[in-house]
C-alpha cells in the first residue's frame, strides 16, 4: 500500500515549487543537453517530446506536494500515465531504458540542487525526503512503461516471424517476406536448412524461441521459429552441413523425430528444404530407431513408402541412374545378388563368373551410390530404387518413358 506523508508540507515550501516549475524544466532540460550526449543526437520532435516528459514528472511532483502529506505517493500506474503518457508509445523505441534512467536521474538531481536556493531552510528537508519518495515511484513507472513496450514489441515481434516461417513454408517468401525476416534479426549468411520436430510441452513460445535462437547465435547461425499445431519449425541460416546445424537446436525440441532438410541456397528457397523436412517427419515413425536429428536423405525409403513423389525420383536420380550409368552388369549384379539372399558365391554362379568378381562389383556399386550393399537399410534403399528405376522407363543419358504421377507432390 502507498505511504502517507506523517505531516503536512508547510504552504510557503508548496506554492514556491510550484512558482519555480518553469525554471526548474529549464535547468533540467540545460542539464540534459551538456551532460548527455545523446540528447543532442535526437530529432527536434523526439527532444520536444523529452521535454514534455521531464515537464511533467516536475508538474507531477509540484502538484502531489501541493496536496499534502496525507495524499497518497503516486504508484507506478499513475505515474506511467501522467509522466509518461504525454509522449507518443513510439518514443521507447527511440530512447532506450538507460537513457531514461539517466534522464530521471539527471532531474532528480536538477530537483534537489535548486530546493535549497528557491525555499527557505526550514521547509528544504520536508522537500527532500518528499522527492526521494516521488523518485522510487517514477523509477518503478519507468520500469513499467519499458516492460509494457517489450511485451507488445514481443507479442509483435512474434507474430512475425510466425508470418515469415510460414510463408517460407507455403513457398510464398517474396521480397516483403524477405524484409520482414530482416526486420528480425535476419541476416542472410548463407545457405538455409529447415528443422522440424515436436513441441516441448515444459516451455512458452517466448522462452523456447529465445533459447533457439541464443544456441543459433553460438554457433554463428541465423534462427526463425514457429510453432504450428504440434510442431516445431526453425529455420537455420548460414549452415553448412545440415545435420551438424539442426544438432545445435536439437535438445530445444519435444519428444519424438527430429529432421531437418537439406539445404537450400537461401530463404526464398527455403520451402525446397521444408518440404522434405515434412514429409520425413510424417515418414519418420517407419524408422523407430533413426538418429536424433535425422536427415531427410536417411528417410528415403520410408518417404517413398509414405508416397512422396520427390523421394521417389530422388531415389532414382541418385541411386538408379548412376548404376545405370557406371557400369550396365552393376544394377544386374545387384538383382542378383540380393535375389541369392545376399550370397557372394551364389550371385556368381548365376551371373558364371568369380566371387571376387561379385565383390568388386559391389565395391563399384557402393562407390556410385554412397550405399552400401551389405548393410540393411543401405540393401533395401538398392533394392527399393532398382524397382523405380525400372518402372520410370528411364536409362543412362535419356529422359522417363512415363510420366510420374507423384513427381510434384
Amino acid at each position: 500500500m502507498p505511504r502517507r506523508a506523517s505531516s503536512q508540507p508547510p504552504v510557503g515550501g508548496a506554492e514556491a515549487l510550484a512558482r519555480s516549475t518553469g525554471a526548474l524544466s529549464t535547468a533540467a532540460t540545460a542539464r540534459m543537453e551538456s551532460d548527455l550526449p545523446w540528447f543532442g543526437e535526437l530529432s527536434a520532435e523526439d527532444r520536444s517530446w523529452v521535454g514534455l516528459i521531464v515537464q511533467a514528472g516536475i508538474r507531477g511532483f509540484v502538484d502531489w506536494y501541493r496536496r499534502g502529506g496525507d495524499s497518497p505517493t503516486p504508484t507506478g500506474p499513475e505515474l506511467a500515465t501522467s509522466v509518461f503518457g504525454a509522449a507518443p508509445r513510439a518514443l521507447a523505441g527511440v530512447i532506450t531504458l538507460q537513457q531514461t534512467v539517466d534522464l530521471v536521474r539527471l532531474s532528480i538531481e536538477v530537483v534537489e540542487s535548486n530546493v535549497d536556493a528557491l525555499l527557505d531552510p526550514a521547509d528544504a528537508p520536508a522537500v527532500h525526503a518528499a522527492v526521494l519518495r516521488y523518485a522510487r515511484e517514477v523509477a518503478f513507472a519507468t520500469a513499467e512503461v519499458y516492460a509494457r513496450a517489450a511485451e507488445a514489441r514481443g507479442a509483435w515481434d512474434a507474430r512475425l516471424e510466425a508470418l515469415v516461417v510460414d510463408a517460407v513454408l507455403r513457398s510464398e517468401a517474396d521480397e516483403s517476406v524477405l524484409s520482414r525476416a530482416s526486420a528480425l534479426g535476419w541476416t542472410d549468411r548463407g545457405r538455409v536448412a529447415v528443422v522440424i520436430g515436436g513441441v516441448p510441452a515444459s516451455r512458452t513460445e517466448t522462452d523456447l524461441f529465445e533459447e533457439v535462437r541464443r544456441s543459433a547465435r553460438a554457433a554463428g547461425l541465423d534462427a526463425l521459429c514457429a510453432v504450428q499445431g504440434d510442431r516445431l519449425v526453425v529455420l537455420l541460416g548460414g549452415v553448412d552441413d545440415p545435420s551438424a546445424a539442426a544438432s545445435v537446436v536439437v535438445a530445444h525440441f519435444g519428444p519424438g523425430p527430429v529432421v531437418v532438410g537439406p539445404t537450400a541456397d537461401d530463404l526464398a528457397h527455403g520451402h525446397r528444404s521444408a518440404r522434405a523436412a515434412l514429409s520425413g517427419l510424417r515418414a519418420a515413425s517407419g524408422w523407430p530407431e533413426a538418429p536424433r536429428p535425422v536427415h531427410t536423405d536417411d528417410l528415403l525409403v520410408e518417404r517413398v513408402l509414405a508416397g512422396d513423389g520427390h523421394a521417389r525420383r530422388q531415389l532414382v536420380e541418385e541411386v538408379y541412374l548412376p548404376l545405370v550409368r557406371s557400369r550396365g552388369t552393376l544394377a544386374e549384379t545387384l538383382s542378383t545378388y540380393f535375389a541369392s539372399g545376399a550370397s557372394l558365391e551364389g550371385a556368381a554362379r548365376q551371373l558364371f563368373v568369380h566371387p571376387n568378381t561379385v565383390r568388386y562389383r559391389l565395391r563399384q556399386a557402393s562407390a556410385a551410390t554412397g550405399l552400401v550393399p551389405s548393410h540393411p537399410r543401405d540393401a533395401l534403399a538398392l533394392q527399393l530404387a532398382l524397382v523405380l528405376g525400372r518402372q520410370s522407363g528411364r536409362q543412362a543419358g535419356r529422359g522417363s518413358g512415363q510420366d510420374d504421377p507423384d513427381e510434384t507432390d
